[in-house]
């Protein structure tokens, strides 16, 4: 008789499957629909021991999914959550949610003073009880429709969150001095509310003076690119005393207006998800966060998971201190039961508690690795530019500028843009007179932007961010040289790169004339070491005055090597003699590389440069 012809099995149809950090061989059986018995065998071909709820890493997880003819979508548990909220949601189940507004501007233009009138008028209004306790961030009532204000201690914290991804504001309130007009920080503030992408509403504070002049504010800040909308622009522009109390209602008025041209909803009924604003380790109560709740609503009791921390809902404070026994959309309120310090920005998400451990389980034994990788990888070098240009992976290089003077900055800021091709494009999305300060370096990290500093220097605490968060950070002082190292890193020419490793400062206290010496400066070293063969820099104000070498360096009447950390020496800088108390010596030392070492060396997670 004829051999019965075995048929071959028939190929599985492609099946769509979304994979989450962790997923165990089980749950990825269950979406694959095969037997777990068929995923263990597999692995076990590939030289894998694994049991069924063993959780596996991503790539792992997919090449498995793949190989079983899965179509792989990787998203996190926050994301799929909110893929699954999204499926139930319908039109009738979105609410109106109130407006999240963030209050930026200039040191002493009276960001305070307006938040505290604002409150204050709520209070008036028959709010119970005073403000009890400040948590960042708090609730106003406004013709029984409420506002949320943040108030975020400086620009830091609005740039640490957006570079986490958190999308927490819909509106900005800028505060500008009637007498004082716009100042660096006001344009910071700008910077950041438009590399947002949020709206801003202008308060004009101070009005009340009589030096005040409204009119020069809506000059300066219509040229930089904020026309008020009585001149034909978009932005609104309010005029307000703090003091007196004046022009607050309509502000209020105008947010709203603002709030409902953006039609803000959220699902309250969804588990709710949110953002942490703030956390902290507080003495008798452990672990505590503010978090702002952006859908759905927070009950006492409910699981949660924000970052790698997990976390049971204890308790629950509103922004007077009072216990609240829910918090519906865009509330702000402080929350007990933690089992860690989560960072500010990260995302909050109620879920069940078996999946909530498994993941904050999985996440920590990853954090280590994830935040190397994420260091390394996210920010982008200028030796790296040629090379992501030929994968077409850039399209934009976002730049901060930081100069010694206004005329440099204006130059580069006209200069940089032109040299835009049309593989990349350039794009200034900050700029300023002054040293490179820790700002600059959370604005470049949160738009992957590299920054030229052109004759001024990082300040200490900015060189340290700069190297932990990865950002490029270029120094000149000619400026041709500047359009020259950009187009040669977009034609992927760089020359040798110099790279300079900082080796410690010193403080000049006092200034001696020796006979044949010149200057010898008394110092002080503030960090590091000084070193006799080292190259040195003499800064003022954060402004470079001179480089050279040390010409001298000795301890009481002996010449020495080093001189480290919290000792005193005499220091002499070759061919410089105009040294005065206040100015900074920095050391270091310089090596030369060629530029493909240098961008090898900057792609290692733990290269040290």
């Amino acid at each position: 008789a004829a051999a019965a012809v075995i048929a071959p099995p028939e190929p599985r149809p492609p099946r769509e499957v979304t994979i989450t950090e962790g997923i165990t061989i089980r749950e990825l059986a269950e979406k694959l629909d095969v037997r777990a018995k068929d995923l263990l065998k597999t692995l076990l071909d590939r030289g894998v021991f694994a049991s069924i709820n063993q959780a596996l890493d991503v790539p792992t997880a997919t090449t498995l999914a793949e190989s079983f003819n899965g179509v792989v979508s990787v998203v996190s548990l926050e994301e799929e959550m909110v893929l699954e909220v999204a499926k139930e949601e319908t039109k009738e189940s979105l609410k109106p949610r109130p407006p999240v507004v963030t209050v930026m501007g200039h040191v002493d233009h009276g960001k305070t003073s307006l938040l505290d009138a604002i409150r204050e008028a709520d209070v008036a209004a028959g709010e119970a009880g005073g403000i009890t306790q400040h948590i960042g961030a708090y609730k106003v009532l406004v013709n029984e429709r409420s506002v949320v204000f943040v108030d975020t201690p400086g620009h830091e914290a609005f740039t640490r969150m957006r570079s986490r991804g958190a999308k927490v504001t819909d509106i900005v309130v800028l505060v500008v001095a009637a007498d004082d007009g716009v100042m660096p920080q006001t344009k910071e503030a700008i910077d950041h509310a438009k590399a947002a992408n949020v709206p801003i509403v202008v308060a004009i504070n101070k009005i009340d003076k009589p030096e005040a002049q409204p009119e020069r504010v809506k000059r300066q800040l219509s040229d930089l690119g904020l026309m008020p909308a009585e001149w034909g622009g978009d932005t609104e522009f309010v005029e307000v005393s703090a003091k007196q109390k004046k022009g607050i209602d309509k502000l209020l008025e105008i947010i709203l207006l603002v709030a409902d041209l953006r039609e803000l909803k959220a699902n309250p009924e969804a588990p709710a998800s949110g953002t942490v604003l703030e956390s902290r380790v507080d003495k008798g109560r452990g672990p505590v966060a503010t978090v702002l709740v952006q859908n759905g609503t927070l009950n006492p009791g409910d699981f949660f998971i924000c970052g790698s921390v997990f976390g049971k809902v204890r308790a629950m404070f509103d922004d007077r201190g009072r216990a609240a026994k829910s918090a519906p959309p865009s509330t702000p309120v402080e929350v007990l039961g933690l089992q860690g310090v989560p960072e500010a920005g990260d995302h909050f998400q109620v879920t069940d508690e078996a999946k909530a451990r498994h993941i904050v389980e999985y996440r920590q034994s990853k954090q280590r690795d994830a935040a190397m990788a994420r260091s390394s990888g996210g920010r982008i070098t200028l030796d790296q530019l040629h090379e992501q240009l030929k994968a077409g992976e850039v399209k934009e290089l976002p730049i901060v500028i930081k100069a010694d003077v206004q005329g440099s900055v204006e130059v580069l800021s006209e200069m940089l843009p032109k040299l835009s091709t049309e593989q990349v494009k350039l794009k200034i999305i900050g700029s300023g007179v002054g040293a490179v300060t820790e700002n600059d370096v959370l604005l470049a990290s949160a738009s992957g932007a590299i920054v030229i500093a052109f004759g001024v220097r990082p300040d200490r605490k900015a060189a340290d961010l700069a190297q932990q968060e990865h950002v490029d950070i270029r120094t000149h002082n000619i400026i041709y040289e500047v359009s020259d190292e950009i187009k040669k890193a977009m034609e992927g020419l760089l020359e040798p790169v110099i790279t300079e490793t900082y080796l410690g400062r010193a403080e000049v206290r006092n200034t001696f004339r020796v006979k044949g010496a010149g200057t010898v400066a008394g110092c002080y070293v503030v960090d590091g070491i000084l070193k006799r063969d080292a190259q040195v820099r003499v800064v003022r104000d954060g402004t470079v005055l001179y480089a050279s070498k040390l010409s001298s360096l000795k301890r009481f009447k002996d010449d020495v090597n080093e001189v480290r950390t919290g000792f005193e020496c005499g220091a002499g800088v070759a061919n410089f003699n105009d040294i005065k108390v206040g100015d900074v010596l920095e050391c270091f030392s310089v090596t030369k590389m060629s530029a493909t070492e240098a961008a090898g060396q900057a792609s290692a997670p733990s290269g040290k440069k």
